[in-house]
């Protein structure tokens, strides 16, 4: 039987505490972090002393962690901060150590926790690789309820859109595809990953007229991985990336930049949109959404972006499980030879073109 998936509380002011008796009434099998007195009146819950332990029917598994008092829906408090931090903390110890099978945040609140504790990161992720021993990380956004399915993958974030030529280097680049070719093996169950590469210019540059990097910087790279003999195509027109057929001929595709890979995915499936955070040693998802502070506890919370970050944390820890027991069996350290459902042709398609 897989271990728990462990759901932290997050900021205790927003929606996180209502998220759980919701997942858990869904179907989730969680274990829960956080202070009891944040959950919604009402909730039955029991403590538990580790995360498999076993709780009544219809009971939400709780890891207490008492905050220094209760919370007040829509009104972050910086005397939590601390405990937010200390929870985080304390998942990741419970992964690295094999306790739960994945974590899945609840969204916090930056700004209470800079006022509150002084946070020196910029969010969760970078927490959680400092966390993991300061490990190259990346962020896919995944979907859950569109087929063919949508992963992406930016190279650059949240940075102005000025800045991201500059950015957008060939480590930078290179760091985000492998990332994603690791996560796809190990994570989503493919032996041999479909990665394409979106252009940063219009058209991928239209061979220089349109810009350089696309030419210059991208196509050289991709090249250099194809002869890897990893699976990666582009650069590609972004525009024509997202629609089904194109969809289907990858497994992932990497954005240049924050809104060009956002902005289909959101469109896609805005409910069933999963944050991933790939390069972990454990497996991490989140909601895609924040903290909500203007709908916190008047019962209108929508869980649907929990409740597949939780399923698809369930999916990516069932995957990892096989992947190890098939490697134990074959002696292979990286699942190269694991078998998948869709057949090898031996031959990559042409590096670029109009759609992937």
């Amino acid at each position: 039987m897989m271990a728990r998936v462990l759901l932290t509380c997050g900021e205790p002011a927003g929606v996180g505490p209502e998220l759980a008796p919701l997942a858990l009434a869904a179907g989730a099998d969680i274990v829960w972090m956080g202070d009891p007195r944040h959950l919604p009146q009402g909730t039955a819950w029991t403590p538990v002393a580790a995360p498999g332990d076993t709780v009544p029917p219809g009971h939400l598994p709780v890891l207490r962690h008492d905050f220094a008092g209760p919370a007040t829906p829509g009104r972050p408090d910086p005397a939590h901060a601390a405990d937010v931090i200390a929870v985080i903390a304390r998942a990741v110890d419970l992964a690295m150590t094999g306790q739960v099978a994945a974590i899945c945040t609840a969204p916090i609140s930056k700004e209470a926790l800079i006022r509150g504790a002084g946070f020196a990161f910029p969010g969760h992720t970078e927490f959680l690789a400092h966390l993991a021993g300061d490990v190259p990380v990346a962020m896919m956004l995944a979907s859950t309820t569109v087929t063919p399915p949508c992963r992406v993958v930016p190279a650059t974030i949240h940075i102005p859109l000025a800045e991201v030529p500059a950015a957008l280097t060939e480590q930078a680049l290179e760091q985000a595809i492998r990332l994603t070719h690791a996560a796809l093996i190990r994570d989503f169950g493919l032996s041999a990953p479909r990665i394409a590469v979106a252009g940063l210019n219009p058209h991928a540059g239209e061979g220089g007229m349109m810009g350089t990097q696309d030419r210059d910087l991208i196509a050289p790279l991709i090249a250099r991985l194809r002869a890897e003999c990893l699976h990666v195509t582009g650069p590609h027109p972004a525009d024509t990336m997202f629609h089904a057929p194109a969809r289907a001929r990858y497994d992932a595709a990497i954005a240049c930049y924050h809104d060009q890979g956002l902005i289909p995915i959101k469109t896609l499936d805005f409910d069933g949109g999963v944050n991933v955070t790939l390069g972990l040693p454990f497996i991490r998802t989140s909601p895609d959404h924040g903290t909500a502070f203007d709908i916190a506890g008047k019962g209108l919370a929508d869980p649907s972006s929990t409740i597949a970050a939780l399923r698809l944390a369930t999916d990516m820890a069932a995957a990892r499980a096989l992947l190890l027991h098939d490697n134990i069996l074959r002696g292979s350290p990286d699942g190269r030879h694991r078998s998948e459902a869709r057949p090898a042709t031996g031959r990559m398609p042409p590096a670029s073109g109009k759609a992937p």
